[in-house]
Parts: C-alpha cells; structure tokens; sequence
C-alpha cells in the first residue's frame, strides 16, 4: 500500500488549494472548482477565499462570477451549509447532499406546523406555501421581506406564545425559502446588500440558469461530489469524507467504490484514500497565507492533526467546531487574523515561525489590506483567539 506522509499531505494543501504563490489561480470559477465548493454561510468568506487563491482578481469580479456570468452558484447542500459551487456540479448536489437535508426538514418543517396549530397537515401546508411562493417568483425576483409581504403563507410565525425569555416568535419564510433551494426550485440570485453581508434575493432556478439540468440520482450524486471532494483533500479518510458529506457510512463506502478510489496509508496509521490517477506533490517552497472563517481548506476535514496543533483548537475554532481566521505557515496553522479600526489586518499567532515565516506572514496581511482595500469585516463564527485580539 502507497505511503502518503502528513508533510506531503501539507505540500498538497499549497498546490491543490492554489495557497502556494506560485500555484494562485485567475479567476473565481478556478478557485472554486480547486476546492471542490467555497464555503459561504458568511457572505465575506467567498471573497475572501477567492483573495487568497487568486491573483488580478477584485471583490467586483467575485460579484460578477456570481450574478452575472452566474459561472458559480450558492447552494444549501452539505451538513445543510450554505456553499457556492461550480454551476456543473449542482446537479449532483440536488440529487444528493441537498436531496438528503431537504428530506430531514421537510419532515421538520410539517411537525412544527402541525404542533403550531398552522395547520393540521404541515406537509400539505408546506406544498401549497411552496407554490404559493414559486408562482410569487414567476414575475421577477425578490428578497424575503418582499415574499412576506405578497406570499400570505409566507407571513406566519410559530412560538412566542409561552411567557419563557428563549420562547420568541419564528418565521416561517426562511424555513419554506430553505426547502425550495434544497430541492433545487431556487437559488441565491443577486445580492441586496454589500458584499460582505448576506442579503440575498431569490429567484426561481430556471430563470437564474436559463436551462436548469436536472438532478444526477442519489448514487451518482454522491459518486461525483466524492470525486471532486478527493481531487481537492484527498488522501482522506472515510471518516472525512462521511463528515465532511453529512452523509452515511453506507453512501460513502459506495461512492468510493464508485470512484474506484485507492487505499493508501497515513501517518497515523489510518487509511486514506485517494483518486486512481492521483499524483504525486513533490516538496513545494514554504508559504503563508491568511483564510477567513469557515474556509474550505480549514473545514475539509474532520481529522486536522496533520495540519493543526489540536492544542489551538479551543483557540481557533467556537465551541460548535466553526473555524474562525487562520494564519497559515509551511502547510500549518500557526495563528488567526483580524483588523483594527483603520481596516488593516493584523496577525495573531500561537507559535513561533522565525523571522521568514513572520516576514510571510506580515507580507500576506499587507496584500489582504490592500485587497479590501478599507472594507472591515464583521464575523459571526469569531474564535477566542480572533475575540482576544481585535483592536480598539
């Protein structure tokens, strides 16, 4: 069996994640495709992970690959995460990942319905809220608030009605808005704020595609997110590849099997797996790079030993196991990010990295101040260690 050591799992990381300078990439389609999916649940994370891929690209072109050239598409999919994926590999989510999140709310959504007194079958309230909704779409986009105000269904709320301090009104658009993008009948379009905010307004999918394709089968599905998924982190184990899925043992054993991926031996004694043809990363030169929250190369894998002291987890990631900034030195994380008042990033670290590490690592702050250019971003999953640094 193949040998794969954990420094060369970290040489993968600087070339197959384009974080390496001399293997950046040149447009957003590139970056995303190189890391299977970008995550996006914070709107800032996108660009910002496309800052540290790229070069020549400006938060304008992150916009543009996403609502006009719509070359990437944001999707609820894994682990019910809000991702962007390349516009090709929907289909496989929609017929997978999503497929499955989709189910598990359905299911939800019709109890609390049902327990809201709403009505007496949520199941069939959730059908009609959805048309309801899709028939609202059919004369143009619109943001939620706006599907509130013209969708009736859309309008409710459940709870609130308790005298308990955590017992506060919900709403129920998000929860119909979220099952029509897990199914695949919308997406994100344009955004109606700044791009570091999350203000999305919704479209129906075949206006936002023109000629949407249709779902692979759940098998197919999950064979070729697998695939991708091994392109980008692999070796890996199943273990990682089931979490980083959201899916079962059962599905990624067949998918493996379905991608005719090869075994190959870790460092601590665990079993990747890795693609056929995979090759060989030969020693790549020391890099450093700062990545934002929750982002991919962070979140790719449930076992990060070969590149995190676990010792910094408490540091680095909330209690959720939501990663905040990290600082990155020879393959490693070595510390976070944040910005003062003037919008200038400032470096945080948990280790020493010498003066060239430290010399990198000032260097990246510098060209990721100039990149936003003035823009501070505000972040909901801030670790402790990002908490204990900010500036005044």
């Amino acid at each position: 069996m193949r040998h794969v050591s954990d420094s060369e799992r970290r040489s993968r990381i600087g070339v197959r994640h384009a974080l390496s300078p001399a293997h950046r990439l040149d447009s957003v389609e590139a970056v995303t495709r190189a890391m299977t999916v970008l995550h996006a649940t914070e709107a800032a994370t996108v660009h910002l992970a496309v800052a540290a891929r790229a070069e020549g690209v400006a938060p304008a072109d992150v916009d543009a690959a996403l609502y006009d050239e719509r070359a990437v598409v944001k999707q609820l999919a894994m682990r019910r995460t809000l991702f962007v994926f390349p516009r090709d590999l929907l289909p496989a989510a929609w017929g997978s990942a999503s497929s499955r999140v989709a189910t598990a709310e359905r299911k939800r959504i019709a109890k609390a319905i049902s327990a809201a007194g709403i009505a007496l079958d949520g199941d069939a309230w959730l059908e009609a809220a959805r048309s309801a909704t899709l028939e609202r779409l059919a004369d143009g986009p619109a943001t939620t608030g706006e599907l509130k105000s013209s969708v009736p269904e859309l309008a409710g709320t459940v709870g609130g009605d308790s005298d308990k301090t955590w017992d506060r009104p919900v709403s129920v658009a998000p929860w119909v808005l979220t099952h029509l993008g897990l199914s695949g009948a919308t997406v994100r379009g344009r955004n109606a704020g700044h791009w570091r905010l999350n203000k999305p307004t919704w479209t129906r999918t075949e206006d936002w595609l023109d000629d949407a394709p249709a779902p692979l089968d759940e098998q197919a599905g999950y064979a070729e997110l697998v695939r991708r998924w091994l392109g980008t982190f692999g070796p890996g184990t199943a273990a990682d590849v089931q979490w980083w899925l959201g899916s079962t043992k059962t599905a990624v054993t067949r998918a493996l099997v379905d991608v005719e991926a090869v075994e190959v031996s870790l460092d601590d004694g665990t079993t990747g797996w890795v693609l056929p043809d995979d090759a060989d990363v030969g020693p790549v030169e020391p890099w450093a790079a700062l990545l934002p929250t929750l982002d991919p190369s962070v979140m790719g894998w449930k076992a990060r030993s070969f590149y995190l002291d676990p010792a910094h987890v408490p540091f680095l990631f909330d209690t959720n196991g939501n990663a905040g900034t990290s600082a990155w030195w020879d393959g490693r994380i070595v510390g976070c990010w944040v910005q003062d008042g003037q919008a200038v990033v400032r470096l945080s670290l948990l280790e020493d990295v010498g003066p060239v590490g430290r010399a990198a690592l000032e260097h990246e702050a510098e060209r990721l101040t100039a990149w936003l250019d003035g823009t501070v971003i505000g972040n909901v999953y801030a670790s402790r260690q990002m908490k204990q640094a900010r500036l005044p």
